[in-house]
């Protein structure tokens, strides 16, 4: 009777099983750290393996004394007699106790050394220094020695590593590109560093990953990987851009400026102009999406504009209502933003 409801259990989870099989293929590789893109990430997946490999050694040997145990020492008909005793063996104790120790070291002196090199950035900053801050929910990167500044994209040269260094402005969050390196708290007040290396160029999809309120889950970024020469040209093209239009909003020449310029200097300069109260908006055209997640066109930015709580609940961005732009200035701002490209 036993065996045969143990069997309609089996019977039953069988298909959870499979479906389960079925969804832990389901993804992209840019946003997965078992298919690494990048030198740090790859340094975690060889700490991952050999964890594997261990505890597969442990499963395997423990099985193997398992059946054997069941098979030796099982009861036979008619046979009382109670198996020998082995409490008190010291070589029997000796062994279960060394054993784990071993293994343990196995793990922990290559994961100990991981963990320091992937923390040590002093190489890095030999290349690139980026300032990474968390907000509530996006996240700024600054060049600080290059006049520039970005948000919810940061730009990367392809096979150099580059140092970031990591703060908060509000609470903690965790920043995580799975294809490239491991997670690292942000921390308000206080300053982590890591470092970035990207082994090809591409985008790479990154996260917050630390409960930080009720749209963390939407609190993504992007990493993009440019060969060294566009990466370059991107900086270049960022600067001239910041101080094209520095120069013509201080000029205050509103008689030249189109509708959505106007509309752009009266609502959004204040909080958007410098990249620090919200993300600097000097390239948005060129974004892969509008706040993190949204599908990077006019609909979408508009809804974004009069309802920013509807779509990311809990952000600082306060909506805009008719009263405030009209239906006719938002089709401007949008047109407008959607424009501010550096090509």
């Amino acid at each position: 009777m036993v065996v045969k409801k143990s069997g309609k259990m089996l019977f039953r989870l069988l298909p959870i099983g499979l479906m389960a099989l079925l969804l832990s293929g389901c993804g992209i590789p840019e946003l997965s750290a078992l298919q690494p893109r990048g030198e740090g990430a790859q340094m975690q997946l060889e700490i991952i393996k050999l964890s594997l490999w261990v505890m597969l050694f442990v499963l395997a040997i423990v099985a193997v004394i398992y059946i054997y145990v069941l098979m030796k020492f099982r009861r036979k008909a008619g046979d009382n007699t109670v198996p020998k005793q082995v409490e008190g063996n010291h070589t029997l104790e000796i062994i279960w106790t060394v054993i784990p120790i071993l293994l343990l070291v196995v793990l922990a002196v290559p994961t100990i050394k991981t963990t320091v090199e992937l923390a040590d950035a002093k190489e890095a900053k030999k290349n690139e220094i980026i300032n990474v801050t968390a907000n509530l929910y996006w996240w700024e990167f600054e060049y600080p020695d290059k006049g520039v500044s970005t948000g919810q994209e940061l730009v990367i040269p392809v096979g150099k590593r580059v140092a970031v260094n990591l703060t908060s402005k509000d609470v903690i969050h965790s920043f995580w590109v799975p294809a490239l390196s491991g997670k690292t708290d942000t921390n308000p007040g206080l300053e982590n560093e890591m470092w970035l290396q990207a082994q090809e160029a591409g985008t790479y999809y990154g996260k917050c990953a630390e409960l930080c309120g009720p749209s963390h889950a939407l609190m993504d970024f992007k990493v993009i990987a440019l060969e060294q020469d566009d990466y370059d040209a991107w900086l270049k093209d960022m600067k001239s851009a910041k101080e094209a239009e520095t120069k013509q909003l201080d000029a205050k020449n509103e008689k030249n400026w189109t509708t959505g310029e106007q509309v752009y200097a009266q609502n959004c300069l204040s909080c958007h102009g410098g990249g620090k109260v919200a993300p600097s908006l000097t390239n948005f055209g060129d974004r892969q999406r509008i706040a993190g997640y949204l599908d990077h066109d006019k609909e979408n930015l508009e809804k974004w504009i009069r309802d920013p709580q509807k779509e990311k609940q809990g952000t600082k961005m306060p909506g805009f209502s008719e009263e405030q732009i009209s239906d006719e200035d938002l089709s401007e701002l949008a047109d407008y933003l959607l424009d501010k490209k550096l090509q």
